[in-house]
């Protein structure tokens, strides 16, 4: 389960950066950044963010169902 979650992580984190760098390529070469670069960007971030919100999401959740099993 750990190295699962260091995957997601790591492709997240992946995903944010081959962004960054593929906006500062356009920016600096072409001076302009094309509506496909701004697409796969927004698509990247909105799947990065839900790596990182769901797998917050889910460990709040089990850490309340396990203090909430420990109270019975």
């Amino acid at each position: 389960m750990k190295s699962q979650t260091c995957t997601k992580h790591f492709s997240a984190v992946v995903l944010i950066l081959s962004s960054i760098a593929l906006a500062t390529y356009q920016t600096i070469n072409e001076h302009d950044i094309a509506g496909g670069v701004l697409m796969y960007i927004a698509q990247a971030f909105l799947l990065a963010g839900s790596i990182f919100g769901l797998d917050y999401y889910v460990h709040q959740l089990t850490h309340n169902n396990d203090k909430t099993l420990t109270a019975d």
